[in-house]
């Protein structure tokens, strides 16, 4: 015994996936215009559906496919301001370091060169002293 009308059930899934494939038009066209990266994982979750309809649905996988090749060939973006001062920022800390870190092997230098001159020292003087006797 048959339970339901199966051209109801038909017509719902039918109302059903237009309005999921309506939410992911709506959910690219909001992707394109934030400049979101294009991806069926992204596009399923803005959506909120499967990737497995939009895999299975032939105009949006091809338009999602087709938007995430363009995406790709486009060279990336320039870095923002944000991005620009934290690498002026990271440079000038990175030639501060090795600014320091020059005059730290300067003054290293100079004290070895400074222990090497009383070594020398010391040891003329004890040469004059003679030996020494317990």
């Amino acid at each position: 015994m048959a339970r339901g009308n199966p051209e109801n059930l038909r017509a719902a899934a039918q109302r059903k996936s237009q309005a999921t494939t309506k939410r992911a038009e709506t959910g690219l066209r909001q992707m394109i215009k934030n400049g979101d990266p294009i991806t069926f994982r992204r596009v399923a979750r803005t959506a909120g559906c499967s990737i497995d309809f939009l895999y299975g649905n032939p105009e949006l996988r091809g338009r999602i496919e087709h938007l995430r090749s363009q995406q790709q060939a486009k060279p990336a973006p320039a870095p923002t301001n944000a991005s620009s001062d934290d690498s002026n920022v990271i440079r000038a800390l990175t030639a501060q370091l090795a600014e320091l870190r020059r005059r730290h092997r300067e003054e290293i230098d100079e004290l070895r060169a400074a222990l090497a001159a009383a070594h020398g020292e010391n040891l003329e003087l004890r040469r004059k002293l003679g030996p020494r006797t317990a």
